[in-house]
């Protein structure tokens, strides 16, 4: 644990690592009060593309956890980030208001009839009409994104589908393969060290937590990172054992950090 307290800059996950659905986590606040107090930089990267970074500091107000706008990165803002590099001008979307807001802020225009991306994310409002929609433009030329390749994410309630169960229909009925924006895809991990380097923080000063194997602890590791698991979420110790990979050290949850 002595290698966590000499780090510099953190990464963390929140689905599963901060809080489930609507409910904080045990040990977070103790965690964050540990960031700083210690004078530790901090980024909560999230994959899910719901929400904008000011909506996600207000969910954390309304439990009662005090984060600037400023210490949040989403995979809706990598995907436009994305998007507005490959020269995009409109999109079809199926996702909520954070996607939206971030695809208008970089000048992406919603289009259903002739779009040049069709881009999906996670969200409430998911039904066969948009799901045919998709299938359409996918078809008539329309390149396919999703902001992140989780398959489920956890929640107060279980488990539930993310984005990559929702953009595996349009997959198969297309036989088109989306690109993911967000972890484990390098995009995502640049956009966040790259807030770190601007204060002189680099990959050997930075842990990441998170409590996914198959995203979290992968890009990590491939972005330089040291790999912290909390088993806080999706994966277990059982589970870990299914990867040919392990991360560095292995929480109960952020909590036991401050606790040491």
């Amino acid at each position: 644990m002595d290698f966590l307290r000499n780090k510099k800059g953190f990464i963390c996950d929140m689905d599963g690592v901060i809080y489930h659905g609507n409910t904080l986590l045990p040990g977070v606040k103790k965690f964050v009060n540990w960031l700083h107090d210690n004078d530790k930089r901090f980024l909560f990267l999230t994959n899910n593309s719901q929400k904008s970074p000011k909506e996600l500091k207000q969910k954390l107000v309304r439990m009662g956890l005090e984060v600037d706008e400023e210490n949040f990165h989403t995979a809706a803002l990598a995907t436009a980030s994305f998007l507005k590099a490959q020269g995009a001008s409109t999109a079809y979307v199926i996702g909520d208001a954070g996607l939206t807001n971030a695809l208008y802020d970089v000048g992406i225009t919603l289009n259903d009839v002739d779009p040049e991306f069709v881009v999906i994310g996670e969200t409430e409002n998911y039904n066969f009409e948009n799901i045919k929609r998709a299938t359409a433009l996918v078809n008539q030329g329309a390149r396919l994104i999703g902001t992140n390749s989780d398959i489920t994410t956890p929640t107060e309630h279980g488990e539930i589908p993310a984005c990559k169960a929702l953009v595996a229909p349009i997959e198969y009925a297309t036989n088109r393969k989306a690109y993911y924006v967000g972890k484990p895809n390098p995009l995502m991990m640049r956009a966040a060290m790259d807030r770190f380097h601007k204060v002189g923080i680099h990959s050997p000063d930075v842990a990441m937590i998170g409590d996914r194997m198959d995203t979290d602890i992968i890009a990590a590791m491939e972005s330089g990172l040291d790999p912290v698991l909390v088993l806080s979420g999706v994966s277990t110790r059982k589970s870990v054992l299914r990867f040919p990979y392990r991360p560095r050290l292995i929480l109960e949850g952020v909590g036991d950090i401050a606790d040491e």
